[in-house]
């Protein structure tokens, strides 16, 4: 059935929209037309089903991204940091060929990068290989943050207003998603301590808050994986540079000290700046990330066992 003369719906619920989402074929004929509009064939597109938003591969070189009007703001996030980012980094990030909108929905059009998806290599590298991986990471966080962050700084909430909303709303959710009472009942001392141990006016740099596997490329050479593409910018912001080190401090390190080490090395800590206070300091980060949800995203095995109160899962997390 050709959908392509057909509007794009009007949701005013995220759950209705993922629910539609996850059926394309209700969108992708739309899709193909829009790529059809800018003189783009797709003889084979391939739909993403992970993520946020409508995202299918045009071809080998092309992929379009259609945001629902509930998101415009990862629109608008995404298109302006793919524009400041463009030409400042070693890694390669996409490029915007096109843009538009159809029927409120804005869409870029953006190259596809080379290599394998992060979160498909990663938990089969040896050893060795994680350490070299999180050590590029941590160099390609410093590297973004170096870059100005020009109409960025613009972009809402400001760090100090994210912040303080998160310390309000902090308690509640993660009662909602099942942190435990006794991780629970250090809460109220780490947020109290929260608006010092956390610059909510000091410098600023460039924030995407998702370095995870999903979100990165890699390829191998000589046998030696390495990062070749960072993607996903639709929830950058500006703030408070340790909030990007919490994505692979989780996901990745994994409370394993080498690991740990190579990703602060790269990132430009030195083994003496990892203090008690710079520990407590993310783990306060680490609850009030806009994901957060230890619950689920500490991958150490058995944390929950191994940690009786929130000061004993910071030294977890971010061992000597």
């Amino acid at each position: 059935m050709d959908l392509s003369g057909e509007a794009l719906p009007v949701f005013t619920d995220a759950d209705a929209f993922d629910r539609w989402r996850n059926e394309p074929a209700q969108w992708l004929p739309i899709a193909l037309d829009i790529a059809r509009g800018h003189g783009i064939a797709c003889g084979s597109p391939h739909v993403f089903a992970t993520g946020t938003n409508l995202v299918v591969a045009l071809d080998d070189r092309l992929i379009l991204k259609i945001f629902p009007p509930l998101l415009r703001a990862q629109f608008v996030s995404e298109r302006g940091s793919l524009a400041q980012l463009a030409g400042r980094l070693r890694v390669p990030i996409p490029e915007i060929v096109a843009e538009g909108e159809r029927d409120g929905w804005p869409y870029l059009i953006i190259t596809r990068l080379d290599g394998h998806l992060g979160s498909e290599v990663w938990p089969d590298l040896p050893e060795v290989q994680k350490q070299r991986v999180l050590r590029q990471i941590g160099e390609t966080i410093a590297e973004v943050q170096r870059v100005p962050l020009g109409p960025l700084i613009e972009r809402e909430p400001r760090w100090d207003a994210f912040m303080r909303r998160q310390i309000a709303g902090c308690r509640s959710r993660h009662q909602r998603l099942g942190l435990a009472a006794k991780f629970l009942d250090g809460l109220d001392d780490l947020l109290r301590d929260a608006e010092e141990l956390i610059p909510m006016h000091a410098s600023q740099v460039i924030l995407t808050g998702e370095y995870i596997p999903q979100n990165f490329m890699m390829a191998c050479r000589n046998e030696k994986w390495s990062v070749a593409g960072l993607f996903d910018f639709g929830d950058v912001r500006a703030g408070w540079r340790d909030y990007d080190l919490l994505g692979p401090s989780a996901f990745m390190a994994a409370g394993n000290p080498a690991r740990m080490r190579s990703l602060f090395e790269g990132f430009g800590y030195a083994p003496t700046d990892v203090t008690f206070t710079l520990k407590r300091r993310l783990m306060a980060l680490m609850l009030l990330h806009h994901a957060s949800d230890p619950v689920r995203h500490i991958c150490i095995p058995d944390w929950q066992e191994k940690a009786d109160d929130l000061v004993q899962l910071q030294e977890l997390i971010w061992p000597v």
